[in-house]
């Protein structure tokens, strides 16, 4: 009898698409271009392919994606000149 606590090892680009909230043509392309890695287990190389993808692969690819924590720099606020700032010409 299977357990139930067996993890996957690998995740379909549909699944990826639902974990990351994009569409599939997204995850598609990354792996077309070859930022994420993808296996094609299709049948043959001339039909449409069936890419699964290492959950290590995927954790990889966030972690290079991943967006740097910066803080706001401080903005200082202009003072406004003032009618005792400004030179009295006349």
């Amino acid at each position: 009898m299977k357990s139930n606590t067996t993890q996957k090892t690998h995740l379909t680009v549909p699944e990826i698409a639902a974990q990351w909230r994009c569409n599939v043509d997204k995850v598609r392309r990354f792996i077309e271009t070859g930022e994420l890695r993808g296996i094609n287990i299709a049948q043959s190389l001339n039909t449409r392919p069936r890419y699964r993808v290492k959950v290590e692969d995927v954790a990889a690819f966030e972690d290079r994606r991943a967006a740097a924590s910066v803080t706001a720099p401080k903005v200082s606020r202009v003072r406004r000149a003032s009618a005792r700032d400004v030179p009295s010409v006349f």
